[in-house]
């Protein structure tokens, strides 16, 4: 059997529900909201949020874990942009220090 693409096992049961339904609906927004019960302008932040899951996942320059996990925490909502920026700011200064201290030695 063939792997699954990373973008795609990066996906929740959720997602790949969301994914299922849109895909059903004929890429229709209007009819998903409809489906789910809910506005279009939720559906179309939820479509948003599934892109930029699949966007960090197919990211290459975000080949560490850490970065990857940190944008995918973002796209789910369960991360603040403004928090992830101070978290991915000091885990890049602390590279950048012991880089600079491996270089002294």
């Amino acid at each position: 059997m063939t792997q699954l693409p990373q973008w795609l096992a990066g996906l929740n049961e959720e997602d790949l529900q969301f994914l299922k339904r849109f895909l059903l609906a004929s890429g229709s927004l209007k009819a998903l909201a409809k489906d789910y019960g809910i506005s279009y302008p939720t559906v179309r932040t939820r479509l948003d949020r599934l892109i930029a899951k699949v966007q960090a996942c197919e990211d290459t320059a975000l080949s560490a874990p850490f970065y990857r996990n940190i944008r995918l925490l973002v796209a789910d909502g369960k991360l603040a942009p403004e928090v992830a920026r101070v978290l991915l700011d000091a885990h890049n200064e602390e590279l950048n220090n012991r880089q600079k201290g491996a270089s002294h030695e």
